[in-house]
């Protein structure tokens, strides 16, 4: 399939999800499934994720496994936060992104140049960024010192003393707020669709744009740059590269290096949404990023609507209060996807041709629509009976769905190929 056909066909599912969605609205009455209020805190939300699988995909298309994106983004919140109450948003952006730029070159250190494998070497990281953030808040912020007299605890950093501006996108958002009139009718698909737009363009954070530029432009530099394909030759085949002159061992530090920079930046994002460090704001972002990077098969395009994903489930189980709660409405939207796998299976079936072909193909087939119903059949019961989660079922939404989302994505993955493989320069593999 050419690429062409590729991108109208996402296009197509795009438009066919949000139709499907404004069903499962109408049906159940949860408004907020598609309102502006859930779209703007799932685009916050998806930001840091989608900033760290950024960082892990630099990082592994040039063979470095980077699962310490958690700590580099914990050194990234620190900083921005201790430099932003002092100077602003825009140091806390420069020492964010250098914090977690410092995270990515101590792990190219050990693993490229001293061959430390990678997981020990994360897993290191993941533990040292919280425990120098610590350190240095035990420092900085204790008692009788300036930032504890600005309001700054062991766990807390002051209020950054200017925030980044949050400008509103032309068009959509100048003059009366007609999309949020539009989304308040009610009306199927039209309120659907200016809710969601409403909710992505309307006092959008100036580093939202900045990380929404960041994926196109990875996507250019990797793909359609000499440097780009020198670093995804190293995460391929490193003594191949070598042979062709290219210096792997700097591509894999800058490619590092540059990790732990986009970490860093999902981390100063972190603390422009709060205005300060908090300790352990991070919650595990940069392992959802991981998975958000898997997901979207070491791409910038699948990863991109692999955090949308992860930020629309976090975002929906935020907004989830009341006598029903909108998570609730995916049991009837699992039901319909359910529904078109079954119908799309007996197709398949019916069209395959001579009976023989069905009768070989048939046992599995049959099990799988078999398996389809029972759980469709499961979802509309749970929709029906059930009418507000426990708290504790609607807080870990987003970590189930990261389950889920990578065991069936698990069967169409291709990572590079030396990926977590210790290179070293005139050696043969």
């Amino acid at each position: 399939m050419s690429k062409f056909s590729r991108y109208h066909l996402a296009l197509i599912g795009v438009a066919v999800l949000i139709l499907l969605m404004s069903v499962v609205r109408v049906v159940s009455g949860q408004d907020d499934i598609t309102s502006s209020g859930t779209f703007n805190a799932a685009l916050l939300l998806s930001v840091p994720i989608g900033l760290a699988g950024l960082g892990g995909l630099w990082a592994e298309r040039a063979g470095v496994v980077n699962i310490g994106l958690e700590g580099m983004m914990v050194l990234g919140t620190w900083f921005a936060g201790w430099a932003g109450y002092q100077w602003g948003f825009m140091a806390a952006l420069v020492a964010g992104l250098l914090a977690g730029a410092l995270g990515g070159l101590i792990h190219a250190v050990a693993t490229v140049t001293f061959g430390v494998d990678h997981i020990i070497s994360g897993v290191a990281i993941n533990l040292l960024g919280p425990g120098i953030t610590r350190f240095l808040s035990e420092v900085f912020y204790k008692e009788g010192t300036a930032a504890a007299a600005a309001g700054a605890g062991i766990t807390t950093s002051p209020a950054m003393s200017s925030e980044a501006p949050q400008p509103s996108l032309p068009l959509f958002s100048s003059g009366p707020d007609w999309l949020g009139s539009l989304e308040r009718t009610h009306w199927f698909l039209v309120s659907d669709l200016a809710g969601i737009l409403r909710g992505l363009t309307h006092e959008v954070n100036v580093l939202v744009i900045l990380a929404v530029l960041l994926f196109p432009l990875t996507f250019f530099v990797l793909w359609h740059t000499a440097f780009g394909l020198r670093l995804r030759s190293a995460g391929e085949n490193p003594w191949a590269a070598e042979s062709l002159g290219v210096n792997v061992y700097l591509i894999k530090y800058v490619a590092v290096v540059i990790s732990g920079a986009f970490a860093g930046l999902g981390g100063v994002f972190l603390v422009f949404v709060t205005t300060k460090y908090v300790e352990g704001q991070t919650a595990g972002r940069g392992f959802i990023g991981l998975a958000a990077m898997i997901f979207g098969n070491w791409r910038p395009g699948g990863l991109a609507a692999g955090a949308a994903l992860f930020g629309y489930a976090d975002g929906l189980q935020l907004r989830s209060s009341g006598a029903q709660s909108p998570v609730t409405a995916f049991f009837l939207f699992g039901a319909i996807l359910l529904l078109i796998y079954i119908a799309a299976k007996v197709r398949a079936l019916l069209s395959s041709g001579q009976p023989a072909e069905m009768v070989a193909r048939g046992a599995r087939e049959y099990n799988l629509i078999a398996a389809a119903a029972g759980g469709m059949i499961v979802l509309i019961w749970l929709w029906l009976t059930v009418d507000q989660l426990p708290n504790e079922f609607v807080f870990i939404t987003p970590h189930v769905l990261t389950l889920l989302v990578l065991l069936v994505a698990s069967q169409r993955l291709r990572m590079p190929k030396a990926d977590g493989v210790r290179y070293r320069r005139g050696e043969q593999h």
